[in-house]
């Protein structure tokens, strides 16, 4: 269990450094976007990637 956890770990540090290393000013200003969204629509940014996320694991699994 350990093993698939780390390598899930590993996947999302190389999945979320893609952008920043090949696009790094189109990064900035989408994390300057971010720093300006109201808590609520952040919550509901990050609800929408769980879901997408347990829905692809659960369709991959």
């Amino acid at each position: 269990m350990w093993q698939d956890l780390l390598t899930a770990l590993c996947l999302m540090l190389i999945v979320e450094g893609m952008l920043p290393f090949l696009y790094p000013n189109r990064w900035k200003d989408a994390v300057r976007r971010l720093s300006e969204m109201d808590s609520g629509s952040m919550r509901v940014l990050g609800l929408i990637s769980m879901l997408a996320g347990a829905a692809g694991l659960y369709l991959v699994r």
